[in-house]
């Protein structure tokens, strides 16, 4: 259950059925992105790969008979037509054919039509349909896959098909449930089920059937259920740079920072590439600084050695050595740079306290000191629009019912700060998309009794840090599952086959709307402290707050608001 290793798979094998010799590959927008993921550009190369090229481009290349041609593409209609134009027209001397799915054979039949050459020396399918963001983590990279509560067609195909290929890729035959208040949910879970029953006899041949362990659970789970934990500023390494600095890809943009080396205006940030990176991903702020001064002192220290190069053995020494050095060198400017981007951005628009107030609200009730804090803060002229905006946001979702609610005096404050109007309408859109009508969970513990005696012992204990109290839904949600205690009324087994009381050893967790890194923490904790445990989470992509607010203005296009008349639109 490594995503991340199941897709490597994949492309190693692709690069040594191929046999030795110069290759290129021949990739789509998405398999470019899903290869990049886990392969840096070196490591390609070593399996003698020396061109990347586009199906899509059309770059023209003289003679390159010689090379081989490992073709790796989604088997879409547009690339099906797009293979068959490089096939009647053959620029390399042979192709290996890879689809990152299920295929027909009628587009089978199609290109072996356009193959008059022959050139064609392997086609196969491969499952690595999805991008592996971390071991536990995957994604689509799809933002607006809904409009109002119906799938946008094309996603839900998209998803549907990336689901089939990850259970065929980890071999994992999985009972299929889905949050029943979700018409989503739904859709997604019954097209599953649809693919999979259609590729039986694919997945007889590929996944042994083990009858002795429960069987695998794929879940599939509505954003809308939780809208409060994608508004949150975060205050773990790789959360923190999602949220502030935005990573696509596993590339981070620092052209925007003053006086970044060039070699530094865009950086990779692998946990399988960087060792840095993977060690702290989940380290908090203050860890982290402290962390980098160490790693600082360990390259000064490094360097110092080498600044005497006075003899032949000195130089044979260094030259031994520059390779691990170079490295080091590049590690500590990387981390250093993005480390003090977000420390700038923290001090300049005081994110401390901006956070601790998103915290209490999402955590803790007390109304009226909430309100207080929450208007000083508006008047603050150093706190950003969108922060300030989603502090409404979040008071509303929290307080929408409340006898004093007064979400619509905080509209007018943000109309007189100056807040853009696309934002001040995004605060009545987020309440309208995960607001107390749209979801069914018991998000801030307001009615459940258990949950109400959690958050009071919690609040009794205290919290290890005022920055990182909340915990995302999601924990209770996969922990009952877990346990055997996810109702059945709630979360049905697609076919009625009786889910309750079972208890998984593994399970994929889906979120239709996104999931976050704080939710890839919460997975990756359960995964430590449940022996014999494997939980994966997937979502349609992985969001900081920026990316979640467009998400639901997707979702909010031309629907009506029904459930925010009661509150005067200032927008």
């Amino acid at each position: 259950m490594d995503v991340i290793q199941a897709v490597k798979m994949y492309i190693t094998k692709m690069t040594e059925e191929s046999g030795p010799g110069m290759k290129v590959i021949l990739m789509d927008k998405e398999t470019t992105s899903i290869v990049s993921m886990v392969y840096s550009q070196s490591e390609i190369l070593q399996k003698e790969v020396y061109l990347f090229e586009r199906i899509d481009s059309n770059a023209q290349w003289d003679n390159l008979k010689h090379m081989k041609c490992i073709v790796f593409v989604r088997p879409t209609s547009e690339n099906i037509a797009l293979l068959s134009r490089e096939l009647r027209y053959p620029k390399y001397g042979m192709y290996f054919i890879y689809f990152s799915n299920v295929i027909s054979k009628a587009d089978i039949k199609t290109l072996a039509e356009c193959d008059e050459q022959e050139t064609v020396r392997e086609a196969q399918e491969v499952f690595a349909d999805y991008l592996a963001v971390d071991r536990h983590l995957f994604s689509f990279n799809i933002v607006g896959c809904l409009h109002g509560r119906n799938w946008n067609q094309t996603h839900l195909q998209r998803c549907a098909q990336g689901l089939l290929g990850l259970l065929l890729s980890i071999k994992r035959r999985c009972v299929i449930r889905y949050e029943a208040s979700s018409e989503p949910c739904k859709r997604l879970a019954e097209r599953v089920r649809d693919l999979l029953r259609r590729e039986a006899v694919l997945l007889d041949n590929n996944i042994p059937f083990n009858g002795d362990v429960p069987a695998p659970q794929l879940l599939i789970l509505d954003r809308r259920d939780d809208a409060v934990t994608p508004l949150l500023n975060q205050w773990t390494y790789q959360a923190m740079v999602h949220e502030l600095l935005t990573i696509n890809n596993n590339r981070v943009s620092l052209a925007h920072v003053p006086g970044v080396p060039n070699d530094f205006k865009e950086v990779v940030l692998a946990s399988e590439q960087d060792d840095f990176y993977a060690k702290n991903l989940y380290s908090n702020f203050g860890e982290i600084g402290q962390t980098i001064k160490t790693l600082m002192d360990e390259f000064q220290k490094k360097a110092k050695s080498h600044q005497k190069v006075e003899s032949i053995a000195d130089m044979k020494n260094f030259v031994e050595q520059y390779p691990l050095f170079k490295k080091m060198s590049g590690t500590v400017t990387k981390h250093v740079t993005v480390v003090g981007s977000l420390s700038d951005a923290v001090a300049t628009h005081k994110l401390l306290q901006v956070s601790e107030l998103e915290q209490q609200i999402a955590c803790q009730s007390d109304h009226a000191k909430q309100l207080q804090h929450l208007k000083k803060l508006l008047t603050t002229e150093s706190v950003r629009h969108s922060d300030a905006a989603k502090l409404v946001a979040l008071y509303a979702l929290r307080y929408e019912k409340h006898a004093s609610c007064a979400a619509r005096d905080l509209l007018q404050a943000l109309r007189e700060r100056g807040t853009p109007d696309d934002l001040i309408a995004l605060v009545l859109d987020v309440l309208e998309y995960g607001g107390a009508h749209a979801r069914h969970a018991d998000l801030f513990g307001l009615h459940d009794a258990v949950n109400i005696t959690k958050r009071f012992f919690k609040g009794l204990s205290g919290v290890e840090n005022i920055y990182t109290q909340h915990t995302p839904a999601l924990k209770d949600t996969v922990e009952d599952l877990l346990k055997g205690r996810l109702r059945e009324n709630l979360y049905p087994t697609l076919g009625g086959d009786d889910g309750y009381g079972r208890k998984p050893q593994d399970v994929i967790v889906f979120i239709v709307g996104g999931a976050t890194y704080e939710e890839s923490l919460c997975i990756h904790q359960i995964n430590q402290n449940w022996p014999g445990v494997k939980v994966i989470l997937g979502g349609t992509t992985i969001h900081n707050s920026t990316s979640f607010l467009e998400e639901v203005k997707s979702a909010m296009q031309g629907v009506h608001r029904t459930h925010t008349r009661h509150i005067k639109n200032v927008a």
